[in-house]
C-alpha cells in the first residue's frame, strides 16, 4: 500500500498578482513523514516561493493565483488559515533577527506557548527541554543582541520546535553564518532530525555545506519547475548542477579535473562516503602534473596598518596591534568568525571610526586627517546589507548620487552609469525602482554606486552573501576585471570558496588580533588557524588525504592554480 505523503503538491502552479508569468509551474512533489529533503536552485528559481506555499505565507501574506493542489497532512492548504498551518509546519528564516520577538532568548522560545495560554509551569518545562535540544539552556536570559549568529539561529529553531510541529522548514539557514557556525547549524538540524523523527525541508543554495550530513533526497528547481528529484550521489554524478547554475561540491570538481568519471556507485554525494580507491592514482598523476603559478605582487604599498588598535567603549579591545601591508593591485580576503573585528577594520579605513593608536597609511601618507569625504575618493566601501546603503527610490538615481554630489556634468554621469550598470549586469533594469529588485540585485546596485566614483581601493563586506553560484561568479569575475584595471580589492568574507578561488592572500582575524597573513590554501589547511578563526577545512584537503597525497596544502593550491587557468583560457 502506498504510504501517505505528509506534503503533496499535485499539478500545483502559483502566480503572484504583480507578475506577468507564474513563478511555479506544474509542481508535482511528494514528501513523506520523517524524510529530510534539500531543495536547491539558483536565485529566482522559485525555491523560496515554494517555501512560502508550504508555510502559508502564500496565499495569506503574498497574494496570487493558485491552481492545482497542495496538501499538508492530507489537508488542502488553501482551505486552512495561517494559524492552523503554523501548528503543522514551523519555519526558521534566513534572517534570524527578523524572527525575534522576545527580550530574551527564553521569552522568544516561549512566545508560541504564551499565545496558546499554556500554564507557567508547563511553559518553563517545555522551554527547558527544547533549549537543551539546541544547546541554549545556559543562555535563556540573554538578550538577542548579545547572541552570535549561530546562537540566534538555535533560538529561532527552539521557538519553532516548542509547538511540536510535524514539519520543520529552513529557508537558507546558512546565509549569514561563518563557516564553522554553518557546519554546526547543519549538525544541529541533523541531531534534531534524528532525535525527533520530524520531517525536515531545507531550502539552500550552498549544496556542499548542507551535504555535510546525510539527506534523503535533493529536489532541484529552476524557472519554477522541478528539474530533478534524486539522492545526492546520483545528483553530483550528473550534469544537472552545472547546467542549472548550482555549484557542485569542490571535491567533485577536483575529481573531474583529474579525468575521473564520477559515478553514483562511488557514493560521491558526501565527502565522508566517497570511495576513492579507483581515483587515487588519477588524482596523484593530475596533482603532480600541475605547475605552480608564480604570482608575486611586487608593486609598491597602497594601504598599510601599523600597530593599529581600537575599542568602542575604551575597555574591550575590538582590534589589537594590527599590522599589514597591502600592495597596489592586490586582491585579498580578510576572514574570521562573526565579531572578530573585520567590519570594524573597514570602518577605520573609511574614517567612520578613529583608531585609538597606530597609523593607517595610503601610499605611505598618514590619512588620520583625511575626512570621510576625502577618503571616499580613494577607498570605496560596499556594505554587507544593501538596504543600509540605498537612499533613492530608482536605480539610476541611486548610482548617480555620488557623481551629482561631486558636480559631475549630467552627460558624463549618463555615460559612466551606462558603463557601470553593464559591468554589474544591471543594464536592463536602468529605469526600474529599487523596490522591485531581489536582495542580490540590490547588492549589485550598491557596488555600481561605489564603482562609478572610480575609487583606488574597493572594500566589499560579504560581496556574495545570498547569491547563487551564477550571480556569485558574475560578481567575482567582474571584480577580477576591476582588479585588472588596477583597483586594489579587499574582500571581507565568510565564504571560503571565494577566498580560495579569487584571493591568493588572506588575512585572518580572531579575537581582534591578526593570527595569519598567508596564502588562502595555507589558511584552509592549518588546523590551528581554522579552530581559532571559526573557519572550516576545505573538502579538497580531505580529498587529498583520502588519495594519500601527503602535502594537502600543495594539492589545494594546485587545484586553485588549475581552475584559474581553466577560467582564463
Amino acid at each position: 500500500m502506498d504510504r501517505q505523503a505528509i506534503i503533496e503538491f499535485q499539478n500545483f502552479s502559483f502566480q503572484y498578482y504583480s507578475q506577468a508569468e507564474p513563478t511555479l509551474h506544474d509542481i508535482n512533489l511528494r514528501i513523506y513523514p520523517g524524510e529530510k529533503i534539500l531543495i536547491v536552485g539558483p536565485s529566482g528559481s522559485g525555491k523560496s516561493t515554494l517555501g512560502h506555499c508550504l508555510n502559508g505565507l502564500i496565499p495569506f501574506a503574498y497574494k496570487g493565483e493558485i491552481s492545482g493542489s497542495l496538501k499538508i497532512n492530507g489537508l488542502e492548504t488553501k482551505t486552512q488559515d495561517i494559524f492552523h498551518l503554523s501548528k503543522m509546519i514551523g519555519t526558521v528564516l534566513q534572517d534570524s533577527d527578523g524572527q525575534f520577538v522576545g527580550l530574551t532568548a527564553g521569552e522568544d522560545i516561549a512566545f508560541a506557548l504564551e499565545n496558546d495560554n499554556v500554564s507557567h509551569d508547563e511553559m518553563h518545562e517545555r522551554v527547558r527541554k527544547v533549549a537543551e535540544m539546541v544547546d541554549m539552556q545556559n543562555l535563556l536570559t540573554s538578550s538577542p543582541f548579545e547572541l552570535s549568529g549561530g546562537q540566534k539561529q538555535r533560538t529561532s529553531l527552539a521557538g519553532v520546535m516548542i509547538d511540536n510541529v510535524d514539519i520543520l522548514l529552513f529557508d537558507e539557514p546558512l546565509a549569514n553564518l561563518d563557516p564553522a557556525t554553518g557546519k554546526t547549524a547543519i549538525e544541529i538540524i541533523d541531531d534534531i532530525y534524528r532525535q525527533s523523527q520530524k520531517t525536515i525541508v531545507i531550502i539552500e543554495h550552498r549544496l556542499e555545506d548542507v551535504l555535510h550530513r546525510s539527506i534523503d533526497r535533493v529536489v532541484v528547481i529552476n524557472d519554477g519547475r522541478i528539474i530533478a528529484d534524486m539522492n545526492a550521489h546520483e545528483l553530483v554524478s550528473s550534469t544537472i548542477l552545472t547546467e542549472n547554475g548550482i555549484r557542485e561540491p569542490l571535491y567533485v570538481t577536483a575529481l573531474k579535473y583529474a579525468s575521473v568519471k564520477v559515478t553514483s556507485d562511488m557514493l560521491p554525494g558526501h565527502i565522508t562516503s566517497l570511495k576513492t580507491e579507483l581515483s587515487k592514482e588519477a588524482l596523484n598523476i593530475w596533482h603532480n602534473a600541475i605547475q605552480a603559478d608564480e604570482r608575486q605582487n611586487t608593486n609598491s604599498s597602497i594601504l598599510r596598518m601599523e600597530n593599529v588598535c581600537f575599542s568602542y567603549d575604551g575597555v574591550r579591545p575590538i582590534l589589537d596591534d594590527i599590522n599589514f601591508d597591502i600592495r597596489e593591485g592586490e586582491m585579498i580576503s580578510i576572514v574570521g568568525k562573526n565579531g572578530a573585528g573585520k567590519s570594524t577594520l573597514s570602518k577605520l579605513l573609511c574614517g567612520f571610526e578613529k583608531e585609538d593608536c597606530g597609523v593607517i597609511r595610503y601610499k605611505g601618507e598618514d590619512i588620520k586627517n583625511k575626512t570621510i569625504k576625502e577618503r571616499a575618493e580613494i577607498i570605496g566601501v560596499v556594505m554587507q546589507n544593501p538596504n543600509q546603503m540605498i537612499s533613492k527610490p530608482m536605480i539610476y538615481e541611486e548610482v548617480a548620487l555620488g557623481l551629482r554630489l561631486r558636480n559631475i556634468p549630467e552627460d558624463q554621469i549618463a555615460t559612466r552609469i551606462e558603463k557601470v550598470l553593464k559591468i554589474c549586469g544591471l543594464a536592463p533594469f536602468k529605469s526600474w525602482p529599487i523596490s522591485a529588485l531581489s536582495y542580490g540585485q540590490k547588492k549589485r546596485v550598491t557596488i555600481a554606486s561605489i564603482l562609478v566614483l572610480d575609487p583606488k581601493i574597493l572594500i566589499l563586506d560579504e560581496p556574495t552573501a545570498g547569491q547563487d553560484f551564477r550571480h556569485y561568479t558574475e560578481i567575482m569575475e567582474f571584480l577580477v576585471e576591476i582588479n585588472k584595471l588596477g583597483v586594489t580589492i579587499i574582500l571581507i568574507t565568510h565564504d571560503m570558496h571565494l577566498m580560495l578561488e579569487y584571493t591568493p592572500r588572506a588575512i585572518v582575524l580572531a579575537g581582534g588580533r591578526k593570527i595569519a597573513d598567508t596564502a588562502a590554501s595555507v589558511v584552509l589547511t592549518d588546523s590551528q588557524v581554522i579552530g581559532e578563526a571559526n573557519l572550516k577545512e576545505t573538502s579538497l584537503f580531505n580529498l587529498a588525504q583520502m588519495a594519500g597525497i601527503e602535502d594537502g596544502t600543495h594539492f589545494v593550491q594546485a587545484f586553485i592554480d588549475y581552475e584559474r587557468r581553466m577560467k582564463n583560457r
